[in-house]
């Protein structure tokens, strides 16, 4: 049997370096000039043949972490697929960028970050029909296998959707602490008043307050002006947190919303030309390890995620400038 012509890192490489199109025709016209450069076959090929395993990107991902420190942080996004009305992991989700349920893969993802890098280090798709798992039940399985692998975060950092008694049990099972948001219908108890919604205590600003969470016990809640003038209710499990490390921590928290966007739009994880099971779940794991890989040049290098990817596109139109092939030629 003839080996394989191309491998993951093939596909890796082609992910960062293609700015728009990511097919395996294209995969194919931009290989170097070789008698024996690859077709488009083995790119197709190569995405049914891999067995998806996140378990790769936790191998590659744990060179660039400090897992005895940062913080970790679980959100879930949704790579939008309005015309994929086949796609074996296409779902109704809720779109943060569109505000509406919109056709899409779910994506859940736990990121660590020490405030500056931002690495993923484990996910999981959601496929509820196959697996039969919700959202909460991959938040369950993630945690408890960072703690496997002996992670010692600061902080779990998770957002409302996330914020049920039993996730938070777990977290503190774990033997670690938690920052999230609650849903202002959330029941608390403040001293021995009687218990009412979070939005109803009266909480003032601050360096938070003190409640007991109805289901769970004691923990500190923090009211926070949003930019449209609501409110939003952070709790903690560490007594001692002040406003300012609240802020802190939530803005490091954030950064998984910059990775979001950056698998999206540098990772091109949403163009995928594919619909079968196992070659979409590939490409969505080889676009998370592109990522790594250009998160680990841009803290070496001290750029950005934007002037990574342009800097080599930046090569093709030097290139093209010194001897343009376009020109206007007359038809009449």
């Amino acid at each position: 049997m003839n080996p394989p012509k191309v491998t993951d890192e093939d596909y890796i490489n082609f992910i960062i370096a293609t700015p728009r199109e990511v097919t395996a025709t294209e995969a194919e016209r931009v290989q170097p000039e070789s008698k024996d450069a690859p077709a488009h076959d083995a790119f197709t090929r190569l995405l049914q043949r891999l067995e998806p395993d996140a378990e790769t990107l936790w191998q590659e991902a744990k060179t660039q972490i400090d897992s005895g420190g940062g913080i970790l942080v679980l959100d879930d996004s949704t790579l939008e697929k309005p015309y994929s009305e086949r796609n074996a992991l296409v779902y109704r989700h809720w779109s943060g960028k569109q505000k509406e349920v919109v056709s899409g893969i779910n994506l859940i993802t736990l990121l660590w970050s020490d405030g500056a890098r931002c690495v993923p280090v484990d996910y999981r798709v959601f496929d509820k029909d196959r697996d039969g798992k919700t959202k909460n039940d991959h938040f369950a399985e993630m945690l408890l296998e960072a703690f496997e692998r002996g992670f010692a975060p600061a902080l779990v950092c998770f957002d409302s959707w996330y914020g049920s008694v039993e996730n938070l049990k777990l977290v503190r099972s774990l033997g670690w602490h938690f920052l999230t948001r609650l849903k202002a219908n959330r029941q608390i108890r403040i001293g021995g008043s009687k218990l009412q919604a979070v939005s109803e205590a009266g909480l003032c600003g601050g360096d938070g307050t003190i409640c007991w969470l109805k289901g769970f016990g004691e923990i500190k809640v923090f009211r926070v002006r949003a930019t449209d003038g609501t409110s939003e209710y952070w709790a903690t499990s560490l007594r001692q947190m002040t406003e300012a490390e609240r802020e802190t921590q939530a803005k490091s928290a954030w950064r998984i919303e910059m990775y979001h966007r950056a698998l999206k739009q540098q990772c091109l994880i949403e163009r995928a030309q594919c619909r079968r099971l196992r070659p979409v779940m590939n490409h969505i794991g080889l676009c998370i390890r592109a990522f790594v890989r250009i998160e680990s040049h841009c803290y070496r290098e001290k750029i950005s995620w934007i002037e990574a990817k342009t800097s080599i596109i930046r090569d093709a139109v030097r290139t093209y400038l010194s001897n343009p092939r376009y020109s206007l030629l007359p038809t009449a």
